[in-house]
């Protein structure tokens, strides 16, 4: 039994297993999840980890101790649970600790059709309710009960309804799995498209024994970059450990920044909802609300963290939203982000005319950023405080605490706030060109590390 004030974040639960989350923890947070939300039946999906698969039956036992049924989906990325939550209309649970190294697991967990449950809508209770019935003992009459169900064959056919991919051109596609879900849903959603996709690392081992499953990192990228260039592909796409999201190379092997993909999907999405707003976190590129208006669409401005964006989607009705992190969510796919979509976006985006990928991308990219840096900051509060002394005083400067520090000046801005879960300070900066950005992210890191 571990320390559920630890392993309960923001936005999710994650932890050591199973110094940190155990069997014993799983269950006591099913029969806490079941009571918090009412659940007569919950969905639970997992990924490929070998602790996956107790702790999703732990939970499952958790579940119908409290008379609640639960319907098994067995082997899934974290959109697949959000599709089994949102066309079955049931609170849901998936089991993954996303990009996170092999010793770790989690759970995200949505009420029914895919609201997100965080720390300040549930989340909260659920862990204080598992603390009292990790010390009382879960106990419960029982009575549910445990049914197992294929859903990865309705996911794909659902994607494929929202997104128009007939008549595109064949394309060669390579496909980073990292040894995560990719591996097991890329097969069903491409089959049937005129696709030559090679495969990298698409056996299911949550020992991630290639590399780690988060392509936000460079370094995790070259095999699928060099892969590009060797086999002459149209395209990369990298997805993390549960697939929720995906990172794209163009033709050159070079990596695309996420806000471009958030500026084209946007684009699309707002022919076929004209005038629709469309979400965008504080540290996505300029360019993204730029080119939103431009197109008739109406773009807002959020903090970062999926409950924030899917808060704000639902709320004014926005038709997609976008994250630099290369999350990317759908008013289509219930409000829900979608890695596996996006990438159909982009495809289609691609297939349906004969220019490169940089090419048609180049309309997208205005500026120039440096990517998320993190800093190891034991005193974050006064390093970001240094950071401001710094910047008070100059012309033009100015101040905006939505989500951390935003620091705006003459033709560049940057971002730095610090990380939920760990002694961190991020830092995101974008200029006209390089070399303003690279001078203003020099400026800051000096004071953040000094």
């Amino acid at each position: 039994m571990g320390d559920l004030a630890k392993i309960f974040k923001a936005y999710d639960v994650r932890g050591v297993v199973p110094d940190e989350f155990d069997e014993e923890t799983a269950e006591a947070v099913g029969a806490a999840f079941a009571e918090v939300t009412g659940a007569g039946t919950a969905v639970v999906a997992h990924d490929m980890r070998a602790s996956s698969v107790p702790l999703a039956e732990a939970f499952a036992r958790g579940v119908i101790s409290r008379g609640a049924d639960v319907i098994q989906a067995g082997l899934g990325s974290t959109d697949l649970l959000y599709y089994a939550s949102g066309s079955l209309a049931l609170p849901g649970v998936m089991f993954t600790a996303s990009h996170n190294p092999a010793q770790y697991n989690g759970m995200k967990m949505c009420r029914a059709g895919a609201v997100p449950i965080s720390g300040d809508t549930g989340l909260a209770e659920i862990r204080d309710r598992a603390a009292e019935l990790l010390k009382s003992g879960v106990g419960g009459e029982g009575g549910g009960t445990v049914s197992g169900r294929d859903l990865l064959r309705g996911y794909a056919d659902h994607l494929r309804t929202l997104v128009d991919l007939s008549g595109i051109r064949p394309l060669k596609v390579v496909v980073d799995a990292g040894n995560g879900m990719g591996g097991h849903t890329v097969p069903v959603v491409f089959e049937g498209l005129p696709l030559e996709t090679t495969e990298l690392y698409f056996e299911l081992d949550g020992s991630f024994p290639n590399h780690e499953a988060n392509p936000i990192e460079p370094e995790n990228l070259r095999d699928l970059q060099k892969a590009v260039l060797d086999v002459g592909a149209d395209i990369g796409l990298a997805f993390d450990g549960d697939a929720d999201r995906c990172w794209v190379v163009d033709e050159r092997g070079e990596s695309v920044s996420p806000s471009t993909i958030t500026a084209l999907v946007a684009v699309r999405e707002l022919v076929k909802h004209p005038g629709a707003a469309v979400i965008h976190n504080l540290i996505t590129s300029r360019s993204v609300p730029e080119i939103v208006a431009e197109h008739g669409g109406r773009p807002i401005r959020t903090r970062v963290g999926h409950s924030f964006i899917k808060a704000e989607m639902a709320g004014t009705g926005a038709v997609f939203g976008g994250e630099h992190s290369a999350h990317y969510y759908f008013r289509d796919f219930w409000y829900a982000d979608s890695g596996m979509l996006a990438a159909l976006h982009v495809l289609a985006a691609l297939g349906g005319q004969d220019r490169p990928l940089s090419d048609i991308l180049a309309d997208y990219a205005r500026y120039a950023a440096s990517g998320e840096i993190n800093s190891t900051v034991a005193d974050q509060v006064e390093a970001t405080a240094r950071v401001r002394e710094l910047f008070a005083g100059r012309d033009g400067v100015t101040f905006d605490e939505l989500d951390g520090m935003t620091v705006s000046g003459p033709g560049w801005w940057f971002n730095l706030r610090p990380s939920n879960t760990e002694p961190l300070l991020r830092l995101n900066a974008e200029a006209a060109d390089e070399i303003q950005m690279a001078a203003i992210r020099d400026e800051v890191l000096a004071v953040v590390r000094s």
